[in-house]
């Protein structure tokens, strides 16, 4: 199903990308949707955080690496914990390898592609963010991976919160953070998306996360990520 604007109007959207060229070409990309409007542009991130609030906006497209302020700090400004009123940031950069990845999904982005991304799926991701789910581009979530992999202390101390889960929510907590869609970890455990979904939601609920991108996160501080399941029965 195709994700719907946060109310009946078009989905605001700004733009931010210290280069005027990459910026006006994502801007086109955008405006020609019908269900999608370009509410303003930012060169910088200081800039795009005043421009998304003064226009409203729904999603703000962020590049990583701006003058005066990056895309980070932009990010944890319009939708960083405690923010009152949070924006929802989409990350787009020129490097998979960005050592900013992680960063930027703490700081509270609900997206990260990469700027080769192609037309459509440029759209789908603003259309999905808006509507409140959370998108990563494969690469992306390699690189998360890797990086944690990286790390001595990751997983180090398994979060008491992981005993609320059953093995089944478990597992697809560890799916998610493989960064499998709902459609893969359904054909992973022989369930269908429906059922995925609901199991997604009581991870979610169980563990007070936000969307799919904390639960990629959290799976990953807790070293869930390349181990195997934990104990239990199949069941759904």
């Amino acid at each position: 199903m195709t994700p719907t604007a946060p109310d009946s109007g078009p989905i605001r959207v700004v733009v931010a990308d210290d280069q005027e060229l990459v910026r006006s070409g994502f801007a086109m990309i955008v405006d020609a949707q019908p269900d999608l409007v370009v509410v303003g542009e930012a060169g910088d991130g200081a800039e795009s955080v005043a421009v998304a609030r003064l226009e409203r906006a729904d999603v703000v497209l962020m590049d990583v690496r701006m003058p005066r302020t990056d895309g980070i700090e932009a990010t944890r400004l319009l939708a960083g914990p405690g923010v009152a009123d949070p924006v929802k940031v989409v990350i787009l950069t020129t490097f998979d390898l960005d050592e900013y990845v992680y960063a930027a999904l703490r700081a509270g982005a609900s997206g990260f592609l990469l700027k080769d991304v192609r037309r459509d799926d440029l759209v789908h991701a603003v259309r999905v963010v808006a509507a409140g789910e959370a998108l990563l581009a494969p690469s992306v979530t390699r690189r998360l991976v890797e990086d944690f992999a990286r790390r001595p202390n990751a997983g180090a101390a398994r979060p008491a919160d992981l005993d609320r889960l059953t093995p089944r929510e478990h597992e697809v907590l560890q799916l998610i953070g493989q960064g499998r869609n709902n459609a893969e970890i359904g054909a992973e455990l022989y369930v269908g998306e429906a059922t995925v979904k609901t199991h997604v939601g009581r991870v979610l609920m169980k563990l007070g996360l936000r969307d799919r991108v904390q639960a990629v996160i959290y799976a990953y501080e807790a070293g869930l990520v390349g181990l195997p399941g934990p104990p239990g029965h199949p069941g759904v």
